[in-house]
C-alpha cells in the first residue's frame, strides 16, 4: 500500500501558495497525496454572490488537485468561518482516519491569519485524535495508530500577526515543481483580480514564484524552495520519525 500524505488549508489557493511543491515532490517519491481546504473560498471575491463564488471555487480547487493528481476532500465551512470547535475538530478527524496519511501538511499557530492558524489547529488535533476511540462523532470510521508527521508551512508573508520573520527549520527544494504549481495556482482564476485588490499582489502567479525564490535564496541549496516547521512529535510519532527528512533539509547559509 502507497505510503499516503495530506495537505490541510484553510482556503482555496492555500496550499498552491505555500505547500503544493512539496506535495508534489511527495507524490513523485510515490505518496498517494490528498488535498483539502477548510474552507470554501466564498469572501474570496466580489465578482459573485456567496453561494455562486463558494461553488466557483470549488471547482478551480478541484481541478488544481486533479492536475496534482490528488485526492480531493470538501471544505466544511466558509471563510472567516474556521474555527477550534467540536463540530469542525469531528470532520476533519473523520477526514485524516480515512486518510491515515503519515505526513501532515498545514498553517502554523504563527501564520498571519485566524483561519490559517484555526485550520492549522484542527489538522493537528485530528491528527493527534487518530487513534483515540471514545473520540465521539466518528464511530463508524476505526480509529487508526499509524505515526504521522506534521509540518507547519510558512505564511504567506513569511511574517507572523506582529509582522516579525517566520524561520523555518528545513526547506524543500521545489525547482523543479514550479511550472506544475503555477499552473495549479492558474486554476483559481477568481483570485486573480481579488488577490491585486485585496493584498496588492500584482501578477500573483509571479507572486508565488517569488516567495519561493526568496526560501530558494533563504535555504541556499536551490533556486525554488517551500519552507518548513516541523511539529513536535511527542503524541504523534517517534522523535526520530521525520519522513519529509527524504527531501527536506536544513539551511546551509
Amino acid at each position: 500500500m502507497a505510503k499516503r500524505a495530506i495537505a490541510v488549508a484553510s482556503h482555496p489557493d492555500d496550499i498552491e501558495f505555500m505547500m503544493a511543491g512539496t506535495l508534489i515532490r511527495l507524490k513523485e517519491l510515490g505518496y498517494e497525496i490528498h488535498y483539502m481546504n477548510i474552507a470554501d473560498g466564498a469572501l474570496g471575491g466580489n465578482m459573485l454572490g456567496h453561494s455562486a463564488l463558494a461553488a466557483r471555487r470549488l471547482e478551480e480547487a478541484k481541478a488544481a488537485a486533479e492536475m496534482a493528481g490528488a485526492i480531493f476532500h470538501a471544505p466544511i465551512t466558509h471563510d472567516l468561518e474556521v474555527f477550534y470547535n467540536t463540530e469542525q475538530l469531528t470532520k476533519v478527524v473523520r477526514v485524516i482516519r480515512e486518510v491515515d496519511p503519515e505526513i501532515v501538511l498545514t498553517h502554523g499557530p504563527f501564520d498571519y491569519m485566524e483561519d490559517h492558524i484555526n485550520a492549522g489547529r484542527l489538522a493537528v488535533s485530528a491528527a493527534f485524535c487518530r487513534g483515540m476511540g471514545n473520540f465521539r462523532g466518528v464511530e463508524d470510521v476505526p480509529p487508526v495508530m499509524t505515526d504521522v508527521a506534521v509540518y507547519h508551512s510558512l505564511p504567506l508573508s513569511l511574517k507572523d500577526q506582529l509582522n516579525r520573520p517566520v524561520t523555518p527549520d528545513i526547506f524543500v527544494d521545489v525547482t523543479s515543481t514550479i511550472p506544475l504549481k503555477r499552473q495549479m495556482l492558474n486554476c483559481h482564476q477568481t483570485q486573480k483580480q481579488w488577490l491585486d485588490e485585496s493584498q496588492g499582489m500584482d501578477a500573483y502567479l509571479e507572486d508565488m514564484a517569488s516567495r519561493a525564490k526568496a526560501m530558494g535564496e533563504l535555504c541556499g541549496f536551490c533556486e525554488y524552495a517551500e519552507g518548513w516547521v516541523r511539529h513536535n512529535p511527542n503524541g504523534f510519532c517517534p522523535d526520530n520519525f521525520d519522513p519529509l527528512g527524504v527531501i527536506a533539509r536544513p539551511a546551509v547559509n
